[in-house]
């Protein structure tokens, strides 16, 4: 079953799947060796690490397409990824989608803000009217080669407008073809709860460390009978905390070794990155070439 099977699998169970967001490959890695069975990528925690910056907009469709298809590469996983408003109009949403495909995502979900979008959280978001990302969703749709490739559609309408628009825009969203309709910015229970009433196919609640700290009940989440719980900040958040606290100690104990029981140990560092398979794939190689060498030399 190819990755992209596999995640329309995950969203049409009757489970719910816990999605943990990579920031980069090696992230990605960690996720998939502690048992999770997908992932999303998202522009929150893209921008984060490539840049050092907040979600503002400022990527560009050929550095998220290079980041993911890294994160893709590192692992055997479905791989969920944010593709911001598509990038431009309805022809850059054509090349955004080839080039995702390209990276080997399962998917994406594409945006009504305006462009350049800014993470959902943030303050000054704004909203394209609704033909436009209609024309995106159809765009989008008509783009992918795979038609197992995942396509949903993300509305801020709620925190821009009101939720009875946001829900008008999702079921449009559906209407048009998308395989699943988000509602940013909303995170109570009561709200999931009439969205997944109105709005038909499956729903994602999202779990950001950019909405500050919340208390969410996982076992809430999944009586209610939603598909997927995203987490798309949680291990950024976690490894600048840890690369911070570690530094902090180097510089106040001027001590390596006080360091050194905050450190992920170095064999379980190369099992993880796959360093024994690299060496075996080097001898198999060189003994390769000296059979042919000693083959030559004997005729």
């Amino acid at each position: 079953m190819t990755v992209r099977k596999k995640f329309r699998a995950l969203m049409a169970g009757k489970r719910l799947v816990l999605m943990p967001g990579a920031h980069d490959a090696l992230s990605a890695r960690i996720i998939e060796s502690e048992g999770f069975e997908a992932i999303v990528a998202g522009g929150y925690a893209a921008v984060g690490s490539m840049l050092a910056q907040p979600d503002m907009g400022q990527s560009n469709v050929r550095d998220y397409a290079s980041h993911y298809a890294r994160i893709c590469d590192a692992v055997t996983i479905p791989v969920y990824v944010d593709a911001d408003t598509g990038f431009g109009g309805v022809n850059n949403v054509r090349q955004m989608v080839r080039a995702f495909e390209a990276a080997g995502a399962a998917g994406l979900f594409i945006s009504d803000q305006v462009f350049p979008n800014r993470c959902g959280y943030l303050p000054g978001k704004q909203i394209v009217p609704i033909e436009q990302i209609l024309a995106k969703i159809k765009a989008a749709l008509d783009a992918r080669t795979d038609p197992d490739f995942f396509i949903a559609a993300r509305t801020d309408a709620a925190g821009v407008e009101s939720v009875e628009a946001a829900i008008e825009r999702c079921q449009l969203f559906m209407a048009a073809g998308a395989d699943m309709a988000k509602l940013m910015g909303i995170d109570g229970i009561a709200e999931i709860k009439r969205v997944m009433r109105e709005v038909p196919g499956p729903h994602m609640a999202t779990l950001s460390q950019a909405a500050g700290p919340k208390a969410r009940s996982l076992e809430e989440l999944e009586l209610a009978g939603v598909a997927a719980a995203t987490f798309p900040s949680l291990a950024l958040f976690a490894a600048a905390n840890a690369v911070r606290n570690v530094l902090r100690l180097l510089k106040r104990e001027n001590s390596l070794a006080l360091c050194e029981p905050h450190l992920i140990p170095l064999g379980e560092y190369y099992d993880l990155v796959g360093l024994q398979a690299m060496l075996a794939r080097e001898e198999a190689y060189d003994k390769a070439a000296a059979a042919l060498l000693a083959k030559r030399a004997a005729e």
